[in-house]
């Protein structure tokens, strides 16, 4: 028995599938069930039943479950003991928003190049539900997201605080307009689609202050969002601080507002059962730079 062979038990068991957990450790399929292959001979015991569609634990393999976990905890805690930080290496799969990818993203990404260089960042800009889904299911090691965390699976930390209001082009509304229920009677407003993060947090806001929302155009791209409400196409939720510049060009303006505006917390998730050097450094370091003030340099003229 070998902490390889447990590994690839262990992984395969809590993701579902082989092919996930494959990836997961970064090893191809047929490799990952010999390891399994060779653990269940030296039990002389199947630990999968492979009869179905999928293959789902036996009872043996429900019992050795908490003790390959034990191990793998066991193996982490000595490398931490003996402080192994710069063996970190190999593929990490990071999920983060198009806000993060544009503003705080590429420093941490020089950063991590510095001081790890033989960890390859592999980044994958999506939605917040569905990259948490994503880490759920082993896809992806860790994300930074906003949102509800609805997953059991999961743990979080909270890295930045985002306050966020609502703007529009000069064009549509001038400057100095005070929000009120009324005025969404005649704007439309630009937001995020439904797997966004932002959606939750503007409907809650919305049924908060008995505001409706007359009529809705949903977007799945930030910048798409911006550049629909540069163009006075509606009026839009979003983040202060990263649309700054674009109201210091006069291309946007901010409404001012006897309502609050809600802000919103930005969170490193991983799988709870992942107790690697590699996720515990990472989250020090996203700590440390996640910085949504950061400017998108794109707009900086």
């Amino acid at each position: 028995m070998t902490l390889k062979q447990l590994e690839a038990f262990y992984w395969a068991a809590t993701l579902g599938t082989f092919a996930i957990a494959a990836e997961r450790l970064h090893v191809t399929q047929s490799s990952l069930s010999k390891r399994i292959a060779e653990l269940e001979t030296g039990l002389a015991q199947a630990l999968f039943d492979r009869t179905g569609q999928r293959a789902t634990l036996t009872p043996a393999g429900q019992a050795l479950l908490p003790h390959a976990l034990q191990m793998l905890e066991l193996e982490q805690t000595i490398r931490q003991g003996l402080d192994l930080d710069r063996a970190i290496g190999g593929p990490c799969r990071f999920g983060i928003s198009e806000l993060s990818a544009t503003t705080w993203f590429p420093r941490f990404f020089g950063r991590m190049a510095r001081e790890y260089p033989t960890l390859m960042l592999k980044p994958q800009v999506g939605l917040a539900k569905h990259l948490e889904r994503l880490v759920e299911r082993g896809e992806l090691d860790v994300a930074v997201i906003t949102g509800t965390i609805t997953s059991a699976d999961l743990d979080f930390l909270t890295v930045e605080q985002i306050e966020f209001t609502w703007m529009a082009a000069p064009s549509r509304l001038p400057k100095g307009t005070v929000l009120n229920a009324s005025l969404f009677e005649d704007h439309p407003v630009i937001a995020s689609t439904g797997d966004s993060g932002l959606t939750g947090a503007l409907q809650s806001w919305a049924a908060a202050h008995s505001i409706q929302l007359r009529e809705v155009m949903t977007c799945n791209s930030l910048t798409a969002i911006l550049s629909m409400t540069v163009a006075g196409v509606g009026i839009s939720f979003l983040p202060a601080s990263y649309a700054a510049p674009l109201v210091k060009r006069k291309l946007l303006v901010e409404l001012s507002s006897k309502i609050p505006m809600p802000r919103l917390n930005y969170y490193f998730i991983w799988r709870r059962d992942d107790t690697r050097r590699l996720v515990s450094v990472m989250r020090g370091i996203v700590a440390e730079e996640a910085d949504f003030r950061v400017p998108n340099k794109l707009w900086m003229q």
